[in-house]
């Protein structure tokens, strides 16, 4: 097995909002903030080679939204999918799966794109299953006014139409790990953020690399109080991340971050204070 980071481009977010009821006077610490409030944001996938199968996990924003909607998003740099693909060897034809840690649409967005002719959408990647969890499936589809917004139909109905979507048989592991799940390897379930968040623990070299999505955007989110604005369940979060966090600690995991545009990979460790980072590395850190 072989694992690769894909970036799908980098853009900007509120950080009050990415750090809800943090003082920016602590939170602009780790995550500087420009005139407008706005902080750095990586849309980082992971890839996982492994055999004959060709994994990415999340898709990014994709390119298919209007320029107003983008604009709201101020993307910046000249990261892209397909670059970030190829620079691996790789091209979306080869994706066999595509796995979705939820479905707003900063994670799904990629997995759908305009047809040729732009009179309708089609899937990304023809070669693909797209996978998620039936309860989130639900939740996304029958949006939350508070989700209603991140959640978009042209993202998640495609895929249903395509015949290309198939969900993870098993949901009912809150706080515990799913084992060999049909992807081959651990998923955790976790509810805070939105319903049944999933988070891919990859078995490697001995090392138990885990993509922590939006449970754990960025460095700076590592403290246990550090919640998003946009966690539907924000005391659960903590809780959820508060488990996590220790565990991840004591069993030496790698965090992969999705969000965070200066920080690939880090390790924590266990202090007075709680658990806080320990060491972070680049993917050419560890696999080079």
């Amino acid at each position: 097995m072989k694992i690769y980071p894909i970036e799908t481009g980098n853009f900007k977010l509120d950080g009050g909002a990415m750090f809800g009821v943090v003082p920016k006077s602590l939170w602009q610490r780790t995550n500087p903030a420009d005139n407008n409030n706005m902080i750095d944001m990586a849309a980082r996938s992971l890839l996982i080679e492994d055999g004959s199968r060709l994994v990415l996990i999340d898709a990014g924003l994709g390119n298919k939204q209007s320029e107003k909607f983008f604009s709201y998003y101020y993307q910046w740099g000249d990261h892209t999918l397909e670059k970030s693909l190829a620079s691996h060897g790789f091209h979306r034809d080869d994706v066999t799966d595509v796995f979705m840690t939820h479905l707003h649409f900063d994670h799904c967005g990629g997995c759908i794109e305009w047809n040729a002719n732009r009179t309708g959408y089609q899937p990304a990647f023809k070669n693909a299953t797209f996978w998620t969890n039936k309860n989130h499936w639900q939740w996304a589809i029958k949006p939350n006014v508070r989700e209603k917004a991140s959640f978009l139909k042209e993202n998640l109905l495609p895929m249903q139409e395509s015949g290309q979507l198939k969900f993870i048989s098993d949901t009912e592991c809150t706080q515990a790990t799913l084992k060999n799940s049909e992807l081959g390897f651990d998923i955790l379930f976790v509810d805070g953020h939105t319903e049944k968040m999933m988070l891919p623990h990859i078995a490697l070299n001995g090392t138990t690399f885990v993509f922590v999505a939006d449970l754990i955007p960025t460095v700076g989110h590592i403290p246990v109080p550090y919640v998003m604005g946009y966690d539907t369940r924000p005391l659960l979060t903590m809780d959820e991340k508060s488990i996590f966090l220790e565990k991840a600690a004591q069993e030496n995991y790698h965090l992969i971050f999705e969000h965070d545009a200066h920080n690939e990979i880090c390790t924590l460790q266990s202090t007075e204070k709680g658990v806080r980072l320990n060491e972070i590395y680049t993917f050419n850190d560890l696999f080079s």
